[in-house]
């Protein structure tokens, strides 16, 4: 087992699935650079062939990855800030995550498109938003939220391998956190979640970078009595419904925790997948705490005041548990 960083992983499972399969190749903004460090060096092993740099238009070059798709390549796309999926929903929605089920099956389309997600300080609107819920109801596409290293790298290698679309969302705020990851190959299925700590009180339910927040939150509050289990779905297309469930029917509590916006969230799915299927195992309302309905501010104050952090996460809990 090595220690490694988040884009440490992002790295190393781009490099290891371009070695193992010559019909993978990257394509994106400054990929030859490696803009937040994530495809940093792998030019220089696979050269310009491999590793695309692609002008500044998600349209054209998103298109051409399908298009590659169906050739029978494995593009992996980067989309360099989720909010630029914006520029590119036709070939995305429209054509991606169509065109297997319009030929009856006769096209494959293994694409992998990765973009780097949600608020880490002053970017602004338009490249700070938590986008993977205008997905989510989109038939056709996987969608997954790496949580940490182990699951970054596992994951990136299962949706680049997989043979439908899938889109990987990767939180810029956990570039840096280091986590263990095994020394030999492995992947992390699609579809299976975690329970990344036990608890017998409340659960809350966390994506992407808000585990670490929910982690951290539950340690606290184990100090004033209070047992959270945090669970991370770590897919929200396929969603795993049976961990989530489980963990309700342990506590009976739960609050929804995602960077994304309130209305038609991922959240607003997960507690409507609880209302629906796990009324009976609640003592009490499933919540919700999530960004409010507006975009990211600049301001570093009014950033922080939207966001979802430790301390409202502590907050939310004790007024859920009483």
């Amino acid at each position: 087992m090595a220690e490694i960083s988040y884009i440490r992983a992002i790295n190393e499972a781009l490099r290891e699935e371009l070695r193992r399969d010559p019909l993978t190749f990257i394509m994106g903004l400054d990929v030859w650079v490696g803009a937040f460090g994530a495809t940093g060096g792998l030019i220089d092993e696979f050269g310009a062939d491999r590793v695309r740099n692609a002008p500044i238009s998600e349209a054209g070059y998103a298109g051409a990855g399908v298009g590659a798709a169906m050739a029978g390549m494995r593009p992996i796309v980067e989309i360099e800030f989720a909010s630029f999926f914006y520029c590119c929903m036709d070939q995305v929605c429209n054509q991606a995550a169509k065109l297997r089920y319009m030929s009856g099956g006769q096209a494959n389309i293994p694409i992998t498109f990765r973009a780097a997600y949600g608020a880490t300080g002053q970017a602004a609107a338009q490249h700070s938003e938590t986008v993977y819920a205008q997905f989510m109801s989109v038939p056709g596409i996987k969608i997954v939220t790496p949580s940490d290293p182990y699951d970054m790298k596992g994951l990136l290698k299962s949706a680049i391998r997989d043979d439908n679309p899938v889109i990987v969302f990767e939180h810029m705020g956990l570039g840096r956190l280091r986590g263990t990851v095994p020394d030999e190959d492995y992947v992390v299925p699609i579809g299976k979640g975690a329970v990344k700590r036990e608890g017998k009180d409340i659960t809350l339910v966390a994506i992407g970078l808000m585990v670490s927040k929910a982690l951290a939150a539950a340690k606290a509050l184990e100090q004033e009595g209070i047992s959270v289990e945090v669970v991370d779905p770590r897919s929200l297309v396929p969603l795993d419904e049976e961990i989530i469930l489980n963990s309700v029917g342990k506590t009976h509590k739960v609050i929804v925790v995602d960077e994304g916006h309130l209305r038609c969230g991922a959240a607003a799915e997960i507690a409507a997948v609880i209302a629906d299927k796990g009324f009976d195992l609640l003592d009490a309302p499933v919540k919700r705490l999530t960004t409010p309905d507006i975009p990211i501010p600049f301001s570093p104050p009014l950033e922080k005041f939207v966001l979802p952090d430790e301390a409202k996460i502590i907050a939310a809990v004790k007024e859920l548990v009483g």
